[in-house]
């Protein structure tokens, strides 16, 4: 390949999404440039229609347009209400069980694992969890982080966080593969896992 800083850079950017390395971003790029009327064109545009509306929400951690100004008392991206909260990792993680059509209710998103690269505890959105099970008047918290280490650390540590506000925490089914990532999970072991889902007792007990 020729050696165009701008071909290289953008190599590079597409190289740190997800399961793309390299070689397969160097494909993507050649496929971009041979087509650059039909996907250049549109998918800058759109690129910078969602860096410019749409944001994370600083309370719940979803996906929202930048123009919505959320509280925690009056949610703009949920119409219905709801007395049961979702915690999961990322927003993949989100759409995984929003397409099974398993859980209806809230989620909160963290934004990471306690462990993991680049994150720490005041980092993910848990003292924002603790403000909406007390003012939401939530339930029931079901944990939904990954089967890994990471994940787990995480649970425990929300566990504890919410062991002041007595509200039902529970947790995915142990019939999730150990080291197993929710995004990664077909359908019927989404439903296993909610429906046998377990009771965890809180610290004080």
């Amino acid at each position: 390949m020729q050696n165009i800083s701008e071909i290289e850079d953008l190599v590079k950017l597409i190289s740190k999404l997800p399961g793309l390395g390299p070689k397969s971003a160097k494909r993507i790029v050649l496929k971009l440039i041979n087509n650059r009327d039909e996907l250049i064109k549109p998918m800058a545009k759109a690129l910078v229609e969602v860096y410019k509306n749409i944001s994370r929400c600083k309370i719940c951690g979803s996906l929202k347009p930048t123009s919505i100004e959320c509280n925690y008392y009056d949610c703009k991206i949920v119409e219905k209400k709801y007395d049961k909260i979702c915690v999961v990792e990322d927003i993949a993680d989100q759409w995984s069980i929003e397409n099974s059509n398993i859980y209806k209710g809230y989620y909160h998103i963290l934004g990471g694992t306690i462990a993991s690269v680049g994150h720490r505890k005041q980092d993910l959105l848990i003292d924002s969890l603790v403000e909406r099970v007390t003012k939401d008047k939530i339930e029931e918290v079901i944990l939904a982080t990954s089967a890994t280490v990471e994940g787990q650390t995480t649970a425990y540590y929300i566990q504890n966080s919410l062991k002041q506000t007595n509200v039902k925490i529970t947790k995915l089914a142990q019939g999730l593969p150990v080291g197993g990532e929710i995004e990664s999970l077909d359908d019927g072991t989404l439903f296993s896992a909610f429906k046998n889902r377990s009771f965890l007792k809180s610290n004080s007990d």
